[in-house]
Formats: C-alpha cells, structure tokens, sequence
C-alpha cells in the first residue's frame, strides 16, 4: 500500500499519523494492498483555487476529494483490485477553525477529514439523510478504532 502524505501547508502535522491513519481505513475497508492515496495538506489560498475550480463554490472548504479509479469497498477475504484510490486534499486553517467550534483538537480534525475524505473516494456520499447517517457512523466507527489503537 503506497500513501504519500505531504504538507504544504505550513503547519505543523505528524505525517507519519495521517499515513498511519489511511493505512488503517484502507485495511479496514478491504482495498487490495497495492492501492495508492495520496494525502495533501494546502493553504487556504490553495484550498480556494481548488473549491472554486472544481465545485464551482468561493472561499477555502475543509477536504476535496479527488477519486481516480473509481475503486469500492471489498469485502473479508476479497479486497478490491489494485489501483490508485485517488487524493484527498485538506485545509488545516480552516480545520482548526472548525476544531475551535468543535471544542476539539485541530489533529483530531484533520484525523476526522482525512477519514471523511477516504470514505468519499470510496463512493461514500452525505448528499441524502440516509446516506450520511451510513457514511457518518461509519466515518465515526473507522477514526474512533484507529485512535483507541495509539
């Protein structure tokens, strides 16, 4: 499994626990062991150039996802076939807003988005109640695991 993380951001992360994390949901959602992602922290400059060219919306977003083979979830036993799951792209500065909001930690944030961001590459969607009630317990379930594991 190939997970490139790189923070051009300009705050400070642990790389190595954002790759640790994307391992982890990736184990757990069965993709097949040579599946690549990609994890990309930008300014909020940045983050606005991509919300505005891809969504069509103004101002910086807190997560893009950008799918590339269009892989889904396997299953125990059968794991999807190997491919390039896509990239997630995150903005720290506006996570930590949200953090703040939250009354939570801006690690945690971004451990919340990075997971979010995944679950979208692998056809995930909140656009429907009954979708995102199904994306959201199971976006809680994946980074309430993985953080019981540190």
């Amino acid at each position: 499994m190939s997970i490139e993380v790189n923070n051009e951001s300009g705050v400070a992360v642990d790389e190595a626990e954002f790759a640790a994390l994307a391992r982890f949901v990736l184990d757990a959602m069965h993709l097949h062991p040579q599946t690549d992602l990609s994890v990309v922290m930008v300014t909020a400059d940045v983050m606005t150039e991509l919300h505005v060219q891809w969504m069509d919306e103004p101002g910086p977003t807190d997560v893009l996802s950008f799918p590339m083979d269009e892989l889904r979830p396997g299953r125990e036993g059968e794991p999807t076939p190997p491919g390039l799951l896509g990239d997630v792209v995150l903005c720290p500065e506006v996570a930590a807003r949200q953090a703040r909001e939250a009354g939570h930690s801006t690690t945690e944030e971004l451990l919340l988005l990075t997971t979010h961001g995944i679950l979208h590459l692998l056809g995930y969607d909140h656009a429907e109640p009954a979708e995102e009630k199904e994306m959201f317990a199971l976006q809680r379930t994946l980074l309430l695991t993985f953080l019981a594991g540190r």
